[in-house]
């Protein structure tokens, strides 16, 4: 036993000092995202050079004359093969669902599917930005989180093995037709493939063989009949989009189906290794450089604009027209399945800010195109070119707005709600002052209509501007930017640059136009780069002052949260709702804010709290992460873009069926009964009666430090304190007089629950003392009226253990069964279920979509006081 009767912290085991391990930590956790979005960018401008290289023989009139002749019916033929490949993407959560056992309703699965994958091919990230989707829709339907987990790997594992080996089967008969197209030797194409499918079925045959071992545990493939139906969903997928594709091809192509289908494969592929935003720029690299010797080049661009457009963004347009319809119907009292309104209202908010960030980013692009000169004569005719030129450059700067007003969106802010509808209007206006832009005018009316629709959904009193942009949207502001540099070379290429092109103002001075656009955006956007950069650095988070604490400790008293009494210990901070009614305690460690245990408080202010925790936490540049948050919270979790995972089970007794009769409790009434008989003594001091035997509490919690070579912990564990240890009654037992080992009580006023945290004996205390002070101290609450007692947390236990279970599961339950060394896992939970508890989980909540293995390094770091008090016990 550790040094609380409630000790939940884990340990690792690496031979390294304190200091090398946090500087290590930190450095990984303030560097690994920004490295990577610079990566990202790096990668993005050396597809742009090569696209802008591969062009070279290509104007901007022949892309627009190529798309003013793609054939309504090849439009038809494409809208047709996208709505047969939705329709199969939608599969794939059906057969999730299925794969873990839990049937929702098809519309529901339909809507959120659909909606997930409209998001994610636009976004990029899938199992980032549709799993956000998921975990919104599938935490409100009552899906567990680790079941939720479950379908995003699912998904996402089915979908990449089922084009890595499409791609790699395709290449083998087909690599006489497609080497020459990159300039390769069939063999070497051949040998690839026979390569990676070798690979593929060698981790299959091993998966198999060590199944039952500690790598099979963690690594294990789904069975046979499964994955052969979700292969063909791939396959049937992959072939109805590239269909799309090749529908928009002009008839003349030189090129097969099946050669196309490979090609296409590959071009995915590369551009979702890429991880650039939905793999812009990557895909038509490559289907360029592959199809360039069998189709012209400016058809090929027209054709992948088209399939941008009909792909990408006429499925969010519809999934945000059916959220709209069903938020008005809804609000209109129209009669509904709940499922349908519950999955819109939960997803209308990303499907908002995804069409926000692509009318941003068309605003962006458009701003360097020419206008066409029909729309410019039209416009000569009754406007002044003062007013198209304010308008020109206005609308580009609105985009940026608009993108950066997309994460607020995706965040429920109210004020990003304003900011957009009001941006949004005003892009209406100056999209048909600067060109007639029919089609850009009314997709802004759609987003308009779906946030009017949508408005009682983002009620989050936060700013918009406070906050610092993360890297991640950095990144997609930085490849908008690239993006538009790219194109306005691409349109003006033959345009001679000189300075004068600045101060050209005319009707017809397109390029002039395109460049004070471009260098407005690259000053706007440098200046909230440079913001970011300049940003306060994350500083220590300070406890809270004495008069916070005992407004936390009062509201404490009046919830049933027992464990809530650790706000007393004074060593975290704590956070207020607006209303002052709630509470969330946290600390900080590295880049991590972690909250302790639920908001405490009013059901009413707790998701709002939560909220402002994860606002406050990514404001100073830091993670949000919760420990030990209850089911009661997966809701709020999940809609502040939060993922939960299971970090063990809580054990509740239920006092009023406690009794020591019957078989069931033979054991531990034998136990208990033989330590009374060898003279141990039970009593509760009263508050005001501790400090009579404060040194005599002192003495037994040294000799137990001293025997256990510990030293005290913190954040979730009380430490013994003379002010802690005065605030609350104390349970004893004593042997001849002297006090042998004790516990502090925590209660609340409503007595629904109560716990202990310190529980500490002296070396010589007799055998059974702790079995007896359980057993007298749940007695004694029983008959004073208390309805549970919790015994804390059992770290790592319960997880899931099926085939199908999350790698997160997996690994946690290789180190309970594994980890012996340095944690008494089993033990801890074995003593906990000789009192018959109700086991409820426990989550470990990050923000981010980061691994929860560095938030749990530092919660563990953050109780043990550093890596040294972790490794001792």
């Amino acid at each position: 036993m550790s040094s609380s009767a409630r000790d939940d912290n884990t340990a690792f085991g690496p031979d390294e000092t304190e200091d090398a391990l946090d500087r290590r930590h930190g450095r990984l956790a303030r560097y690994a995202k920004p490295l990577t979005a610079v990566l990202t960018v790096f990668v993005f401008a050396l597809v742009g050079f090569a696209i802008y290289r591969l062009t070279e023989e290509v104007s901007y009139d022949d892309v627009v004359r190529g798309l003013a002749a793609t054939s309504p019916s090849s439009i038809l033929l494409a809208v047709f093969f996208t709505v047969l490949s939705f329709a199969t993407l939608c599969l794939y959560d059906w057969n999730a669902l299925s794969f873990i056992g839990r049937k929702r309703p098809l519309g529901e699965v339909a809507l959120t599917a659909f909606s997930a994958y409209a998001v994610g091919n636009v976004a990029g990230f899938g199992a980032l930005s549709g799993g956000a989707i998921r975990y919104r829709a599938y935490a409100r339907a009552g899906l567990a989180p680790d079941e939720i987990a479950r379908i995003i790997a699912f998904v996402t594992l089915s979908f990449s093995l089922g084009l890595t080996i499409i791609t790699a089967v395709a290449l083998i008969p087909m690599s006489p037709e497609i080497a020459p197209l990159v300039g390769l030797d069939p063999v070497w194409l051949q040998t690839l493939a026979i390569i990676i499918l070798a690979g593929l079925g060698l981790a299959f045959v091993i998966a198999r063989i060590a199944r039952n071992s500690a790598f099979g545990s963690v690594f294990r493939f789904v069975d046979s009949r499964t994955l052969s139906r979700q292969f063909l969903v791939t396959v049937v997928d992959i072939a109805f989009s590239a269909s799309v594709v090749y529908a928009l091809l002009p008839a003349g192509a030189a090129i097969s189906w099946p050669a196309f289908f490979a090609i296409y494969a590959v071009a995915i592929g590369l551009g979702i290794v890429s991880h650039v935003p939905a793999g812009i720029g990557v895909f038509e690299t490559v289907m360029v450089a592959a199809l360039g010797g069998q189709v012209g080049t400016d058809q090929i661009l027209a054709a992948l604009i088209a399939y941008r457009l009909i792909y990408y963004v006429l499925p969010l347009l519809i999934a945000i027209v059916l959220v709209t319809i069903t938020e008005l119907r809804h609000v209109a009292d129209k009669q509904l399945p709940a499922g349908m309104v519950r999955t819109a209202s939960r997803i209308a908010p990303l499907l908002l800010a995804t069409l926000t960030f692509i009318l941003g980013a068309m605003l962006i692009v458009s701003s360097v195109t020419p206008t066409p000169s029909d729309n410019l004569e039209f416009l000569a005719g009754f406007l002044p070119l003062p007013i198209v030129e304010g308008a020109h450059f206005l609308a580009s700067l609105t985009g940026l707005l608009l993108v950066i007003a997309a994460r607020g969106l995706s965040q429920r802010l109210d004020g990003a709600w304003w900011t957009t509808l009001i941006a949004a209007g005003a892009a209406l206006v100056l999209s048909l002052l600067k060109a007639v832009a029919i089609v850009e005018a009314s997709m802004l009316a759609v987003l308009i209509l779906g946030l009017l629709a949508s408005r009682r959904l983002f009620v989050r009193p936060a700013s918009l501007f406070r906050q610092a942009l993360t890297s991640s949207w950095l990144l997609a502001i930085a490849v908008l930017c690239i993006g538009a540099v790219v194109v306005m070379l691409f349109v003006y290429r033959d345009v001679e640059y000189s300075h004068n092109l600045w101060w050209q103002f005319e009707f017809e001075a397109d390029a002039p136009r395109s460049l004070r656009a471009m260098l407005g955006l690259a000053i706007l956007s440098s200046t909230l780069a440079l913001f970011g950069l300049l940003r306060p650095a994350s500083l220590p988070v300070a406890p809270s002052d004495p008069d916070a604490i005992a407004k936390a400790i009062a509201i404490v008293a009046t919830q049933d949260i027992a464990d809530a009494n650790l706000v007393r210990t004074g060593d975290k901070s704590v956070m207020f709702s607006p209303d002052g009614d709630a509470f969330i305690m946290y600390g900080k460690q590295g880049r991590s804010f972690i909250a302790f245990l639920d908001p405490v408080g009013p059901r009413k202010s707790r998701a709002e709290l939560v909220w402002q925790f994860v606002e406050t936490a990514r404001a100073a540049g830091c993670r949000a992460v919760f420990y030990q948050a209850s089911p009661a919270l997966l809701p709020a979790i999940a809609d502040a873009g939060m993922q939960a995972y299971k970090l063990g089970e809580s054990a509740l007794v239920d006092l009023e069926r406690f009794d020591l009769k019957g078989g069931r409790w033979a054991t531990l009434r034998q136990t208990a009964a033989r330590a009374e008989r060898d003279g141990l003594t039970f009593e509760i001091v009263p508050v005001e009666q501790v400090s009579a035997i404060l040194q005599d509490l002192r003495t037994v919690s040294d000799a137990w430090l001293d025997e256990h070579n510990a030293k005290e912990k913190g954040f979730s564990l009380g430490t013994f304190t003379d002010d802690y240890m005065l605030m609350q009654p104390v349970a004893l037992l004593r042997f001849e007089g002297r006090i042998v080992a004790f516990a502090n009580m925590l209660l609340t006023d409503t007595k629904e629950e109560a716990s202990i945290d310190l529980m500490r004996f002296a070396p010589d205390a007799p055998k059974g003392a702790m079995d007896l002070l359980f057993v007298k101290l749940l007695t004694e609450l029983r008959n004073e009226g208390y309805r549970h007692f919790n015994l804390g947390m059992a770290p790592l236990a319960g997880l899931s253990r099926r085939e199908v279970a999350p790698a997160w599961d997996r690994i946690a339950n290789t180190f309970f069964e594994h980890g012996e060394r340095y944690y008494n896992f089993k033990g801890l939970r074995a003593f906990k279920s000789k009192f018959h508890p109700e086991w409820q989980p426990r989550y470990l909540a990050v923000s981010g979509g980061l691994s929860p293995i560095i938030a749990l390094l530092d919660a563990t770091l953050l109780i043990g006081g550093g890596f040294k008090g972790v490794v001792k016990r």
